[in-house]
Protein backbone atom coordinates (compact mmCIF):
# COMPACT_ATOMS: atom_id res chain seq x y z
CA UNK A 1 0.00 0.00 0.00
CA UNK A 2 1.17 3.16 -0.48
CA UNK A 3 2.14 5.66 1.79
CA UNK A 4 -0.77 8.63 0.15
CA UNK A 5 -3.55 5.63 0.51
CA UNK A 6 -2.02 5.20 4.17
CA UNK A 7 -2.40 8.79 4.63
CA UNK A 8 -5.91 8.98 2.93
CA UNK A 9 -7.17 5.99 5.03
CA UNK A 10 -6.25 7.14 8.06
CA UNK A 11 -7.52 10.55 7.63
CA UNK A 12 -10.71 8.67 6.91
CA UNK A 13 -10.65 6.67 10.01
CA UNK A 14 -10.10 10.27 12.13
CA UNK A 15 -13.04 11.93 10.25
CA UNK A 16 -15.24 8.43 11.12
CA UNK A 17 -14.20 8.91 14.78
CA UNK A 18 -14.96 12.71 14.92
CA UNK A 19 -18.39 11.92 12.83
CA UNK A 20 -18.94 9.33 15.59
CA UNK A 21 -18.09 11.53 18.78
CA UNK A 22 -20.07 14.35 17.19
CA UNK A 23 -22.63 12.00 16.96
CA UNK A 24 -23.25 10.74 20.27
CA UNK A 25 -22.20 14.46 22.14
CA UNK A 26 -25.33 15.41 20.28
CA UNK A 27 -27.15 12.18 21.83
CA UNK A 28 -25.49 13.03 25.33
CA UNK A 29 -27.18 16.72 25.10
CA UNK A 30 -30.19 15.54 23.85
CA UNK A 31 -30.61 12.92 26.59
CA UNK A 32 -29.46 15.24 29.20
CA UNK A 33 -32.27 18.06 28.38
CA UNK A 34 -34.86 15.36 28.45
CA UNK A 35 -33.26 14.10 32.23
CA UNK A 36 -33.15 17.93 33.01
CA UNK A 37 -36.94 18.24 31.60
CA UNK A 38 -38.29 15.70 33.45
CA UNK A 39 -37.25 17.04 36.65
CA UNK A 40 -39.22 20.77 35.83
CA UNK A 41 -42.27 19.33 36.38
CA UNK A 42 -41.67 18.24 40.32
CA UNK A 43 -40.24 21.73 41.14
CA UNK A 44 -42.65 24.69 43.50
CA UNK A 45 -42.77 27.72 41.67
CA UNK A 46 -40.05 28.70 44.30
CA UNK A 47 -37.88 26.11 43.05
CA UNK A 48 -38.01 27.20 39.06
CA UNK A 49 -37.43 30.01 39.85
CA UNK A 50 -33.97 29.78 42.07
CA UNK A 51 -33.06 27.54 39.61
CA UNK A 52 -33.42 29.47 36.54
CA UNK A 53 -31.65 33.13 38.35
CA UNK A 54 -29.20 31.00 39.57
CA UNK A 55 -26.02 33.35 39.80
CA UNK A 56 -27.23 35.24 37.32
CA UNK A 57 -26.71 39.05 38.50
CA UNK A 58 -28.47 40.19 35.74
CA UNK A 59 -31.82 38.73 36.25
CA UNK A 60 -35.22 40.90 36.50
CA UNK A 61 -38.14 39.08 36.98
CA UNK A 62 -40.85 40.47 38.24
CA UNK A 63 -44.22 38.42 39.31
CA UNK A 64 -48.01 39.40 39.64
CA UNK A 65 -51.18 37.69 40.84
CA UNK A 66 -54.21 38.41 41.42
CA UNK A 67 -56.22 36.58 44.18
CA UNK A 68 -59.53 37.66 45.97
CA UNK A 69 -59.62 40.91 43.46
CA UNK A 70 -56.18 42.03 44.56
CA UNK A 71 -53.63 42.49 42.92
CA UNK A 72 -49.73 42.50 44.18
CA UNK A 73 -46.31 41.73 42.54
CA UNK A 74 -42.78 41.38 43.48
CA UNK A 75 -39.47 41.72 41.72
CA UNK A 76 -36.67 38.86 42.09
CA UNK A 77 -32.86 39.12 40.98
CA UNK A 78 -29.97 36.25 41.55
CA UNK A 79 -30.43 33.18 42.87
CA UNK A 80 -34.42 34.16 43.24
CA UNK A 81 -34.12 36.75 45.91
CA UNK A 82 -36.64 39.26 46.19
CA UNK A 83 -35.51 42.88 44.96
CA UNK A 84 -37.24 46.34 45.62
CA UNK A 85 -40.83 46.37 44.09
CA UNK A 86 -39.75 49.05 41.08
CA UNK A 87 -41.32 49.15 37.77
CA UNK A 88 -39.12 47.61 35.07
CA UNK A 89 -39.55 48.08 31.25
CA UNK A 90 -40.48 44.12 29.81
CA UNK A 91 -40.94 43.62 26.03
CA UNK A 92 -43.80 41.85 25.76
CA UNK A 93 -43.84 39.41 22.87
CA UNK A 94 -46.50 37.41 21.56
CA UNK A 95 -48.84 39.04 24.25
CA UNK A 96 -48.93 42.05 21.99
CA UNK A 97 -51.15 39.93 20.15
CA UNK A 98 -53.65 39.75 22.80
CA UNK A 99 -54.08 43.25 22.09
CA UNK A 100 -54.54 43.25 18.06
CA UNK A 101 -57.24 40.65 18.54
CA UNK A 102 -58.81 43.20 21.06
CA UNK A 103 -59.04 45.73 18.81
CA UNK A 104 -60.26 43.21 16.16
CA UNK A 105 -62.86 42.93 18.52
CA UNK A 106 -63.46 46.37 19.22
CA UNK A 107 -64.10 46.71 15.40
CA UNK A 108 -66.33 43.93 15.07
CA UNK A 109 -68.66 45.47 17.48
CA UNK A 110 -68.30 48.69 16.39
CA UNK A 111 -69.60 46.84 13.15
CA UNK A 112 -66.53 47.91 11.12
CA UNK A 113 -65.06 44.31 10.59
CA UNK A 114 -66.70 41.14 10.06
CA UNK A 115 -65.30 37.60 11.23
CA UNK A 116 -66.17 35.99 8.69
CA UNK A 117 -65.24 38.37 5.98
CA UNK A 118 -62.62 37.38 3.76
CA UNK A 119 -59.21 39.84 3.98
CA UNK A 120 -59.81 40.85 0.74
CA UNK A 121 -63.15 42.43 1.78
CA UNK A 122 -60.42 44.79 3.32
CA UNK A 123 -57.34 44.95 1.32
CA UNK A 124 -56.68 45.48 -1.78
CA UNK A 125 -55.36 41.99 -3.34
CA UNK A 126 -55.45 40.54 -6.74
CA UNK A 127 -58.58 38.48 -8.08
CA UNK A 128 -58.56 34.90 -8.53
CA UNK A 129 -57.29 33.98 -5.09
CA UNK A 130 -58.55 32.35 -1.88
CA UNK A 131 -57.65 34.60 0.80
CA UNK A 132 -58.37 33.57 4.47
CA UNK A 133 -60.97 34.84 6.53
CA UNK A 134 -60.38 37.48 9.89
CA UNK A 135 -61.28 34.46 12.06
CA UNK A 136 -58.72 32.11 10.68
CA UNK A 137 -56.35 34.57 11.17
CA UNK A 138 -56.93 34.94 14.45
CA UNK A 139 -57.01 31.44 15.41
CA UNK A 140 -53.89 30.96 13.72
CA UNK A 141 -55.70 28.46 10.92
CA UNK A 142 -55.04 30.51 7.65
CA UNK A 143 -52.53 28.04 6.17
CA UNK A 144 -49.80 31.10 6.42
CA UNK A 145 -46.27 30.25 7.81
CA UNK A 146 -44.66 32.00 10.92
CA UNK A 147 -43.25 34.01 8.78
CA UNK A 148 -42.22 34.60 5.52
CA UNK A 149 -38.62 36.05 4.16
CA UNK A 150 -37.83 39.28 3.21
CA UNK A 151 -34.84 40.89 1.92
CA UNK A 152 -34.36 42.96 5.25
CA UNK A 153 -33.85 39.79 7.28
CA UNK A 154 -30.08 39.36 5.49
CA UNK A 155 -29.16 42.80 6.95
CA UNK A 156 -30.92 42.42 10.11
CA UNK A 157 -29.32 39.20 10.56
CA UNK A 158 -25.50 40.85 10.35
CA UNK A 159 -26.71 43.85 12.38
CA UNK A 160 -27.82 41.89 15.03
CA UNK A 161 -31.53 43.31 14.65
CA UNK A 162 -34.95 42.00 14.84
CA UNK A 163 -36.00 39.80 12.57
CA UNK A 164 -38.57 41.66 11.51
CA UNK A 165 -37.45 45.33 11.34
CA UNK A 166 -37.38 47.24 8.34
CA UNK A 167 -40.22 44.55 6.96
CA UNK A 168 -42.83 47.05 5.26
CA UNK A 169 -46.66 47.20 5.07
CA UNK A 170 -45.90 47.07 1.53
CA UNK A 171 -44.16 43.68 1.49
CA UNK A 172 -46.75 42.04 3.53
CA UNK A 173 -49.51 43.63 1.32
CA UNK A 174 -47.90 42.04 -1.84
CA UNK A 175 -46.86 38.88 -0.03
CA UNK A 176 -50.76 38.71 0.77
CA UNK A 177 -51.24 39.05 -2.96
CA UNK A 178 -48.70 36.46 -3.66
CA UNK A 179 -50.65 33.06 -1.56
CA UNK A 180 -53.65 31.55 -2.66
CA UNK A 181 -54.91 29.39 0.57
CA UNK A 182 -56.90 27.29 -1.76
CA UNK A 183 -57.69 24.42 1.23
CA UNK A 184 -61.09 24.20 2.98
CA UNK A 185 -59.08 24.28 6.19
CA UNK A 186 -55.37 24.44 7.87
CA UNK A 187 -54.77 23.04 10.67
CA UNK A 188 -53.22 25.26 13.72
CA UNK A 189 -49.55 27.22 13.07
CA UNK A 190 -48.45 29.84 14.94
CA UNK A 191 -48.38 32.23 12.59
CA UNK A 192 -46.38 36.13 13.09
CA UNK A 193 -47.11 37.16 9.54
CA UNK A 194 -51.04 36.21 10.42
CA UNK A 195 -51.10 39.25 13.02
CA UNK A 196 -49.73 41.69 10.44
CA UNK A 197 -52.18 40.94 8.13
CA UNK A 198 -54.40 41.62 11.30
CA UNK A 199 -53.02 44.97 11.49
CA UNK A 200 -53.15 45.82 8.19
CA UNK A 201 -57.02 45.18 8.01
CA UNK A 202 -57.42 47.21 11.80
CA UNK A 203 -55.17 50.26 9.26
CA UNK A 204 -58.26 50.01 6.41
CA UNK A 205 -60.97 49.77 8.93
CA UNK A 206 -59.98 52.54 10.92
CA UNK A 207 -57.70 54.53 8.66
CA UNK A 208 -55.29 54.37 11.03
CA UNK A 209 -51.69 53.30 11.35
CA UNK A 210 -51.63 50.85 13.95
CA UNK A 211 -49.05 52.23 16.09
CA UNK A 212 -51.73 54.98 16.28
CA UNK A 213 -54.07 52.78 16.86
CA UNK A 214 -52.78 50.67 19.41
CA UNK A 215 -50.81 52.93 21.88
CA UNK A 216 -54.16 54.85 21.94
CA UNK A 217 -56.29 51.74 22.93
CA UNK A 218 -54.16 50.88 25.45
CA UNK A 219 -53.33 54.52 27.28
CA UNK A 220 -56.74 56.08 26.43
CA UNK A 221 -59.44 53.37 26.42
CA UNK A 222 -57.95 50.97 29.05
CA UNK A 223 -55.91 53.03 30.86
CA UNK A 224 -52.67 51.76 30.53
CA UNK A 225 -50.37 54.58 30.93
CA UNK A 226 -47.39 52.55 30.28
CA UNK A 227 -48.22 50.15 26.85
CA UNK A 228 -47.17 50.92 23.98
CA UNK A 229 -45.40 50.35 20.55
CA UNK A 230 -41.37 49.90 22.20
CA UNK A 231 -39.39 53.18 21.39
CA UNK A 232 -36.46 51.28 23.07
CA UNK A 233 -36.74 53.49 26.31
CA UNK A 234 -36.93 51.54 29.26
CA UNK A 235 -34.46 50.91 32.47
CA UNK A 236 -33.59 47.33 31.43
CA UNK A 237 -32.13 47.64 28.16
CA UNK A 238 -31.55 45.42 24.88
CA UNK A 239 -34.90 46.48 23.47
CA UNK A 240 -35.55 45.52 19.50
CA UNK A 241 -35.56 47.80 17.06
CA UNK A 242 -38.82 48.56 15.30
CA UNK A 243 -40.12 51.33 12.97
CA UNK A 244 -43.65 53.09 12.93
CA UNK A 245 -44.25 51.19 9.20
CA UNK A 246 -42.98 48.00 10.03
CA UNK A 247 -45.51 45.44 9.57
CA UNK A 248 -44.92 43.01 12.20
CA UNK A 249 -45.92 45.43 15.06
CA UNK A 250 -49.40 43.55 15.68
CA UNK A 251 -47.58 40.41 16.34
CA UNK A 252 -44.94 41.36 19.10
CA UNK A 253 -44.18 45.54 19.45
CA UNK A 254 -45.50 46.28 22.95
CA UNK A 255 -43.64 47.28 25.90
CA UNK A 256 -45.35 47.43 29.37
CA UNK A 257 -44.87 46.89 32.97
CA UNK A 258 -46.57 44.87 35.82
CA UNK A 259 -48.27 47.53 36.96
CA UNK A 260 -50.29 47.89 33.56
CA UNK A 261 -50.01 44.04 32.96
CA UNK A 262 -51.68 43.57 36.58
CA UNK A 263 -54.48 45.58 35.07
CA UNK A 264 -54.83 43.64 32.15
CA UNK A 265 -55.09 40.51 33.56
CA UNK A 266 -58.21 41.75 35.84
CA UNK A 267 -60.10 43.41 32.79
CA UNK A 268 -59.21 39.77 31.79
CA UNK A 269 -61.32 37.92 34.25
CA UNK A 270 -64.03 40.63 34.72
CA UNK A 271 -66.80 41.14 32.06
CA UNK A 272 -64.91 43.32 30.25
CA UNK A 273 -66.46 44.64 26.73
CA UNK A 274 -63.18 44.46 24.68
CA UNK A 275 -62.05 40.60 26.03
CA UNK A 276 -65.08 38.60 27.37
CA UNK A 277 -65.91 37.63 23.30
CA UNK A 278 -62.26 37.28 22.95
CA UNK A 279 -62.19 34.38 25.57
CA UNK A 280 -64.57 32.31 23.77
CA UNK A 281 -63.61 29.73 21.86
CA UNK A 282 -63.16 29.89 18.01
CA UNK A 283 -61.83 26.57 17.02
CA UNK A 284 -60.00 23.30 19.06
CA UNK A 285 -56.27 22.74 18.20
CA UNK A 286 -54.68 19.96 20.20
CA UNK A 287 -51.71 21.63 19.88
CA UNK A 288 -49.79 20.98 23.01
CA UNK A 289 -46.20 20.06 22.14
CA UNK A 290 -44.46 16.80 24.37
CA UNK A 291 -42.51 19.75 26.06
CA UNK A 292 -45.69 21.11 26.93
CA UNK A 293 -47.56 18.02 27.79
CA UNK A 294 -44.61 17.08 29.77
CA UNK A 295 -45.33 20.42 32.09
CA UNK A 296 -48.80 20.13 32.34
CA UNK A 297 -49.41 23.33 30.17
CA UNK A 298 -52.08 22.64 27.31
CA UNK A 299 -53.24 24.14 24.11
CA UNK A 300 -56.79 22.63 23.55
CA UNK A 301 -58.96 25.38 21.55
CA UNK A 302 -58.13 28.70 21.41
CA UNK A 303 -59.83 32.53 21.04
CA UNK A 304 -59.28 35.69 19.82
CA UNK A 305 -55.53 34.73 20.20
CA UNK A 306 -55.87 33.48 23.61
CA UNK A 307 -55.09 29.95 24.24
CA UNK A 308 -57.33 27.43 25.99
CA UNK A 309 -55.90 24.81 28.51
CA UNK A 310 -59.08 23.16 29.38
CA UNK A 311 -57.87 20.50 31.55
CA UNK A 312 -56.39 22.95 33.83
CA UNK A 313 -59.20 25.63 32.58
CA UNK A 314 -56.66 28.27 32.33
CA UNK A 315 -56.67 30.97 29.49
CA UNK A 316 -53.33 32.16 28.56
CA UNK A 317 -51.13 33.94 25.94
CA UNK A 318 -47.24 33.81 26.01
CA UNK A 319 -44.39 36.20 24.47
CA UNK A 320 -40.81 36.38 23.83
CA UNK A 321 -38.08 38.44 21.47
CA UNK A 322 -34.33 37.92 21.48
CA UNK A 323 -33.92 38.73 25.52
CA UNK A 324 -37.34 38.75 26.93
CA UNK A 325 -40.20 36.45 27.79
CA UNK A 326 -43.41 36.74 29.45
CA UNK A 327 -46.53 35.24 30.39
CA UNK A 328 -49.67 36.08 31.02
CA UNK A 329 -52.71 33.15 32.77
CA UNK A 330 -55.91 33.69 34.60
CA UNK A 331 -58.78 30.98 35.65
CA UNK A 332 -62.65 32.57 34.83
CA UNK A 333 -63.72 30.16 37.45
CA UNK A 334 -61.76 31.00 40.53
CA UNK A 335 -60.74 34.88 38.92
CA UNK A 336 -57.05 34.14 39.65
CA UNK A 337 -54.53 35.76 37.56
CA UNK A 338 -50.75 35.27 37.09
CA UNK A 339 -48.10 37.52 34.73
CA UNK A 340 -44.83 36.50 34.93
CA UNK A 341 -42.13 39.42 33.08
CA UNK A 342 -38.69 38.14 32.64
CA UNK A 343 -35.57 39.93 30.59
CA UNK A 344 -34.39 36.66 30.12
CA UNK A 345 -34.28 34.99 27.07
CA UNK A 346 -37.41 32.17 26.09
CA UNK A 347 -34.61 29.41 26.26
CA UNK A 348 -32.75 30.60 29.26
CA UNK A 349 -33.56 27.49 31.64
CA UNK A 350 -37.37 27.51 32.90
CA UNK A 351 -39.36 29.96 30.78
CA UNK A 352 -41.62 32.30 32.53
CA UNK A 353 -44.90 30.04 30.81
CA UNK A 354 -43.42 27.45 33.29
CA UNK A 355 -43.05 29.70 35.92
CA UNK A 356 -46.45 30.86 35.59
CA UNK A 357 -48.58 28.09 35.31
CA UNK A 358 -46.86 26.68 38.25
CA UNK A 359 -47.76 29.77 40.09
CA UNK A 360 -51.85 29.94 39.07
CA UNK A 361 -51.89 26.18 39.73
CA UNK A 362 -50.53 26.97 43.38
CA UNK A 363 -52.95 29.81 43.98
CA UNK A 364 -55.79 27.25 43.78
CA UNK A 365 -54.17 24.36 45.56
Amino acid sequence: MSVIKKRMKAFIFVIAVFISCAILTIIGVMLYGKYQISKIPELTFAEALEYTTKDNADAFITVGIVKDGRASYKTYGENGKELPAELHTYEIGSVTKTFTAALINKAITEEKINIDDKISEYLSLPDGNEYPTIKELLTHSSGYKGYYFERPMISNFFKRRNDFYGITKEMALEKAGDLSMDRASYDFTYSNYGYAVLGLVLEAAYDADYATLVNSFAQNELGLTDTKISDKRGDLGDYWDWEVSDAYLPAGAITSNISDMLSYAQMQIEDNRYFSECHRSLKTINASTEAYKTMGINMDEIGMSWIIDKENSIIWHNGGTENYNCYIGFKLETRDAVVVLSNLAPNYRIPATVLGVKLLLELEN
